[in-house]
């Protein structure tokens, strides 16, 4: 189904480079975790690598942190959807639409996945619902931009699952286990989006002057807004005060922002390159005292001002949203209906 013409030996994404399987042979060596009071023992188990399960005590800190961030990521996967999902009608092929159907039931499970994981630290999916549909919790801005075109799916699938799965492989070792084990079989399935998005990039710049121009135009719009995925700048004086510096002693985080953007630049630039693809950025060439691909200065008062909610489809996909979970609420009560029959059915069996 996520069938890839291109052929390479190299990863294509962060995924593809091994993180995934190192974080799948962490070895639970909880029961060797010395026992102390609660804070000891938390500060233990972080310092052993070992992950906290739902169970174990934790900070109050701690807890907020993991269900703003899971809450946010779960967001963006179900948000996520609409600006492909735009497409699924107008797919240039009955292979290209059942793909994308796939695909967009992917990210509805990453969704659910997700909720489930910060239903294990005391919240609901009812109220984190609730939270972002008031606009009191945020998904990932890169969704509030128009899809135009058909190579916009592509970009999507190329640029922004890409730098999505750089930031997601090293939440495969997050130090709290829920998240951690939903985030393997994410990044795996993230794997396949992201090639479905290279190969159609591949095929349209292989094709018709108008296709070529329509991949290029892609790029240009879909460069900088993913870069600014990772997050505003983290290191060096930018370090103090921010989400990073907790979430990265407590396990969280294993990398900043900028860190993982360079990372995701690295990778991206060859295959720029082997696409045929000119990325808009003047500044961008190799440095070879650094071992890096240097790159321009990131417009972030473009980011804030999407954050903030005044993006070029922030209503639209927030009012969309809304309005989908109030014309689905008769399924969630059919549903609730039928599993309380269910349980009285098997109550009265017993």
């Amino acid at each position: 189904m996520y069938g890839n013409d291109h052929s390479s030996d190299a990863p294509l994404n962060a995924a593809e480079a091994g993180g995934v399987d190192e974080a799948m042979a962490h070895v639970d060596r909880r029961d060797s975790v010395d026992s102390g009071d609660e804070q000891e023992r938390f500060d233990a188990l972080l310092a052993a690598d070992q992950r906290i399960e739902p169970r174990d005590w934790m900070p109050d800190d701690y807890r907020k942190t993991l269900v703003r961030q899971i809450a946010q990521h779960a967001h963006s996967e179900i948000i996520g959807m609409q600006p492909e999902g735009n497409w699924i009608t107008r797919a240039p092929s009955l292979r290209r639409k059942a793909i994308l159907m796939a695909k967009s039931q992917d990210e509805a499970g990453h969704g659910l996945y997700l909720y489930s994981a910060a239903e294990t630290l005391g919240t609901s999916r009812g109220e984190m619902l609730d939270l972002l549909h008031a606009g009191k919790q945020k998904y990932s801005s890169i969704f509030n931009y128009p899809t135009l075109t058909w190579a916009d799916v592509g970009a999507i699938g190329w640029l922004v699952d890409g730098a999505a799965i750089m930031n997601q492989v090293p939440l495969c070792r997050c130090s709290y286990g829920p998240y951690a084990r939903a985030m393997i079989r994410v990044c795996k399935e993230e794997s396949f989006h992201q090639r479905q998005g290279f190969e159609i990039l591949w095929n349209l710049a292989r094709g018709t002057d108008a296709q070529r121009e329509m991949a290029q135009d892609a790029a240009n719009r879909w460069w900088w807004p993913s870069l600014m995925m990772f997050g505003p700048p983290d290191t060096g004086e930018a370090a103090q005060g921010t989400h990073t510096e907790l979430s990265m002693a407590w396990g969280i985080k294993r990398f900043s922002n900028d860190d993982l953007r360079q990372k995701f630049v690295d990778m991206t630039v060859p295959q720029a390159q082997k696409l045929g693809l000119d990325l808009p950025d003047d500044d961008l060439a190799w440095d070879d005292e650094r071992g890096h691909w240097n790159f321009g200065e990131i417009d972030w008062d473009e980011f804030w001002q999407v954050v903030k909610g005044d993006g070029p489809c922030n209503a639209q996909r927030l009012e969309h949203r809304r309005t989908a979970h109030s014309e689905g609420a008769w399924v969630r009560e059919a549903a609730n209906a039928y599993a309380a029959k269910q349980s009285q059915r098997a109550e009265s069996a017993a």
